[in-house]
C-alpha cells in the first residue's frame, strides 16, 4: 500500500510533467503585467491549464489570468505591490532575491523595472509547481530556489535588494533570520522587509500561546520598536518605516482557489478588531533596511 507522502509525490511528478508538455508547446503566449498577471495563448492547451490550476490550489497569492481562466488568489497581492511600488523602481539592473516568494506573483511583477536577475527563494514544491505552471507560459528569466532563508549566506552569489514579506513571524528567531538576509547582502544592499506588528510604544513582543488568527507556525508579533531593535542587533544600521496598513477583507479573502480558512475565519466574529484568539487583528508595517 502506497503512503501519502509517495501518492503525494507521484501526483506533483505528474503535475510536473504536464507543466513540462505544456512549456514545450509553442503556444505564441502573450504576457502582459497588471494588477494580475495576464497571459493570452492560442487556447490549444485551456483546458489542460485549467485542470492543474485546480490540481496545485491553494492559490495564496495572485490574481493570474490566463485567457479565460482568472485565479482569484486569496490575497490581492497587488495591494502590497502597490504600497512597495514607489520604492522599489531603483531595482533597474539589480540583482534581487525574492525570499519566502510563494508562486512568483511579486517577481513577476518586478520585471516592469527591469532588474539585472530576479531568484526566488521558497521551499514548498507545490508553490513551485504555481511558478512553473505560470512561467510555463510567461517564459521568462526568472530563477525559483526550492530554498529557505538559511541557505542564503551560502548561495553562490549576493544580492543588492532582498525582499522578505509576510515570512519574519514564522521565524522561531527573528533574529537570526535578519543576520541571515544581512549576510546575503552586497555592499550598500536593501532589504525590504514586512511584518505583522501590534500596537504598542514599548520595545516588546506578542508571543501567541498557540496560535495567532488560527495559524499555529507564527511565534513572534514584534511592536514596531521592538521590530527596530531586533534590526539593530542583526547589524542594520538604518530603519526606514515606508507605510503602516491594516489587513482587511478587500485584501485577504476566501476563494474558490483556496478551499480553506482566510482572514473572516481568523477573526472574532463579534468583534472584527480581535482575532479568533482576542489578540489584535493583524496590521502590517512595511519597513526598509540598510547595513
Amino acid at each position: 500500500m502506497k503512503t501519502k507522502s509517495l501518492e503525494k509525490q507521484m501526483k506533483q511528478n505528474h503535475l510536473y510533467s504536464l507543466i513540462q508538455k505544456i512549456k514545450k508547446t509553442n503556444l505564441n503566449s502573450k504576457f502582459s503585467i497588471t494588477r494580475s498577471i495576464n497571459i493570452k495563448t492560442n487556447l490549444k492547451a485551456e483546458k489542460q491549464i485549467q485542470q492543474i490550476a485546480m490540481e496545485l490550489k491553494p492559490w495564496r497569492k495572485g490574481p493570474f489570468k490566463i485567457d479565460n481562466l482568472f485565479i482569484d488568489s486569496e490575497w490581492q497581492s497587488f495591494i502590497k505591490f502597490n504600497i512597495l511600488k514607489p520604492f522599489i523602481k531603483d531595482i533597474k539592473d539589480k540583482v534581487v532575491a525574492d525570499v519566502g516568494c510563494n508562486n512568483g506573483y511579486y517577481m513577476f511583477k518586478m520585471l516592469e523595472f527591469n532588474p539585472k536577475k530576479i531568484i526566488g527563494f521558497d521551499p514548498s514544491i507545490k508553490y513551485k509547481l504555481q511558478f512553473e505552471l505560470i512561467n510555463a507560459l510567461a517564459k521568462t528569466d526568472i530563477k525559483y530556489e526550492l530554498l529557505g532563508v538559511e541557505d542564503l549566506p551560502n548561495y553562490k552569489h549576493k544580492f543588492d535588494v532582498i525582499f522578505c514579506l509576510g515570512v519574519i513571524y514564522h521565524r522561531s528567531d527573528p533574529i537570526k533570520m535578519l543576520k541571515q538576509l544581512k549576510q546575503s547582502l552586497n555592499k550598500n544592499g536593501v532589504v525590504f522587509l514586512d511584518t505583522m506588528f501590534i500596537k504598542d510604544k514599548r520595545e516588546i513582543a506578542l508571543i501567541p500561546r498557540k496560535t495567532y488568527s488560527r495559524i499555529s507556525n507564527i511565534f513572534f508579533i514584534p511592536s514596531i520598536l521592538g521590530l527596530r531593535n531586533w534590526c539593530e542587533r542583526a547589524g542594520f544600521k538604518e530603519f526606514e518605516i515606508l507605510a503602516i496598513k491594516k489587513t482587511t477583507k478587500r485584501e485577504q479573502r476566501k476563494t474558490e482557489w483556496i478551499d480553506s480558512y482566510s482572514l473572516e475565519d481568523f477573526l472574532d466574529p463579534d468583534n472584527q478588531n480581535l482575532t479568533y484568539e482576542g489578540y489584535e487583528s493583524p496590521r502590517r508595517i512595511y519597513v526598509k533596511l540598510k547595513v
